[in-house]
């Protein structure tokens, strides 16, 4: 509930506390005098779109603000007091407070009880505590989708719960049929891809290439391209080692030559026992030359006879090693990484089939869970239909639409998001009439009186705590306006309702009723906020009534109006 709204330079209002509070306020004024720029306050206030052609000229910004009082229990309080936590805010004593300020320059500023947040967070609180109906909610209500959405809200938790299970299960659906699709439309080109890529792994595994094995491979083949000068190089070595012809020779003789020598340092060392080191050197250059002998006749023999058949070879596989490069390169470690992601790729496409068969399986079992899903929707959908129609005719009745009778449809329809069904609201103006929808068989007051009626019945189900009616009177007057004022008095009974009403049989039935006052002395036009009581109210019901505010017949009319109001206990 809005205990109070606060509005400054915004549109033709200059400063106004209105004062609202429980009950039924109406909101009345002349043309033009800014009765409108309250419900844009409260617009700005449920985080709808802000535009800097608001602010009052020659101001910086217009700025609006609201106190609400929160539900002592409930839903709603509890997802309010949820979302207020979440962005920073506070609550105090139950009480919320909200701002915004819109700026000349374009921008605007939310708040939150107490702390900034963004317009998006005006917009879920709004949800839980806001119901606005204007003349283009008219225009809504005659879309199906709005329709399919009222008969939804009346059908309470049971219903709500069977379109949550319906809907999760068209969403696994249509995953599964994507993924499907996918599949089955993309097969000529995942045939044509696995082909190459078992060309492309056949051919590289066919080369089998090891890491680093180009630049070992081009190594051996400079060897192979300089084996004679190799060769003789080796044997030059060798021979300088011990200046004869064959190896087992050399060796005897280097040994020789070094243990003699050995001896007769160890001899020597008898009298000098430092050339004891000596002689180990000379018995370790003994095993160096050894060793070095001997690597020296393994590559002399590593060069055999037939290097040209090995050169073939090796310059072969090194080209083949070149051609992988040149394709799936440009370093011989692409090549490693090319094979590594086409076997994966491979793996993924011959998994394929199974898991097209896998999802004709869950598809089977899921589409058949969705469609029962879908029956037991359409036939809570058809129930509600059923005991929403009566109730809202018996509503209309009372609205001066005596003879008319809302009928509502749920028929079987393609499958969506929101069902299998079709709903339809069809207006029948008489018994023998035929039902036709409400976009062809409804007038604009008609349509008003059809939205009340539905609020007021969906009011006891789903109730909600302030409705705000901007002119839903429109193209009614009379009898059918005192009907009007009486209903919005008994919504009134279970949540706020603030309406903006040019109709003097609708505001006679207010506990609360706000005039907006305009003034243009100055030269300034400005608007303010009074509240009326007594002789003031009854002043402003004549006017409403005839235009004048002091005509007789118009005040006794309004005197009448006011206790009918009373004495039926709706003020």
């Amino acid at each position: 509930m809005i205990d109070e709204l606060r509005i400054k330079d915004l549109g033709v209002i200059a400063d106004a506390v209105v004062p609202l509070g429980p009950g039924f306020t109406a909101i009345t004024g002349e043309t033009g005098a800014g009765k409108t720029m309250v419900v844009t306050a409260l617009g700005l206030l449920m985080g709808q779109r802000s535009d800097s052609g608001l602010v009052r000229d020659g101001t910086a910004q217009a700025r609006v603000a609201g106190a609400i009082q929160l539900p002592p229990a409930g839903a709603a309080a509890a997802a309010v007091t949820e979302i207020v936590t979440d962005c920073g805010g506070a609550l105090e004593d139950g009480e919320l407070l909200l701002a915004r300020t819109v700026a000349a320059a374009g921008n605007s500023r939310a708040s939150v009880g107490g702390v900034r947040a963004p317009s998006a967070v005006l917009q879920q609180l709004s949800e839980k505590l806001f119901c606005v109906h204007g003349q283009a909610d008219q225009l809504r209500l005659k879309s199906q989708a709005q329709q399919r959405e009222t008969l939804d809200r009346f059908g309470g938790a049971e219903l709500a719960a069977a379109l949550q299970t319906y809907q999760e299960l068209y969403v696994t659906v249509q995953q599964l049929q994507l993924e499907h699709q996918e599949i089955t439309e993309n097969w000529q080109q995942r045939r044509r891809l696995t082909e190459q890529l078992q060309a492309e792994t056949a051919e590289i595994l066919a080369v089998d290439p090891q890491p680093d094995e180009k630049q070992q491979l081009q190594q051996h083949i400079d060897k192979l391209n300089n084996a004679e000068e190799l060769q003789y190089a080796l044997h030059t070595a060798l021979h300088a080692l011990s200046g004869a012809d064959g190896g087992e020779q050399i060796q005897a003789d280097t040994q020789t030559l070094l243990a003699r020598a050995r001896s007769a340092v160890l001899d020597a060392a008898a009298y000098e026992p430092q050339l004891t080191a000596t002689a180990a050197t000379l018995e370790e250059a003994a095993a160096l030359v050894q060793n070095a002998t001997g690597e020296l006749l393994s590559h002399s023999e590593e060069l055999t006879e037939n290097v040209t058949a090995e050169l073939t070879t090796a310059q072969e596989r090194y080209a083949a090693l070149i051609e992988l490069e040149r394709k799936y390169g440009p370093e011989l470690s692409d090549v490693l990484q090319h094979l590594a992601t086409a076997s994966d790729k491979l793996l993924t496409l011959d998994s394929d089939d199974s898991r097209l068969q896998e999802l004709t399986e869950q598809l089977a079992v899921t589409t058949a869970a969705q469609e029962a899903a879908a029956m037991q929707l359409r036939e809570l959908r058809q129930t509600a239909a059923a005991a929403l129609s009566a109730a809202v005719t018996t509503e209309m009745q009372q609205l001066a639409l005596a003879d008319s009778s809302l009928v509502i449809e749920v028929i079987p329809a393609p499958a969506t998001q929101h069902g299998a069904d079709e709903v339809l609201f069809l207006l029948q103006p008489h018994p023998q009439a035929t039902p036709r929808p409400l976009a062809k068989a409804a007038s604009g007051g008609e349509l008003s009186r059809i939205m009340l009626a539905l609020e007021v019945v969906l009011a006891q189900v789903s109730p909600v705590p302030t409705f705000v009616f901007d002119e839903i009177d429109a193209g009614i007057g009379g009898a059918a306006a005192i009907e009007v004022g009486k209903r919005l008095a008994r919504l009134a009974r279970s949540s706020q309702v603030i309406v903006v009403t040019h109709l003097a049989q609708v505001a006679a039935f207010a506990g609360n009723h706000l005039r907006v006052l305009k003034d243009s002395s100055g030269g300034f036009t400005r608007s303010s906020c009074v509240q009326l009581a007594g002789d003031t109210r009854l002043q402003e019901i004549a006017r409403l009534l005839s235009g004048l505010t002091d005509s007789e017949s118009a005040l006794t009319h309004a005197a009448e109006l006011i206790a009918m109001g009373q004495q039926e206990g709706y003020t």
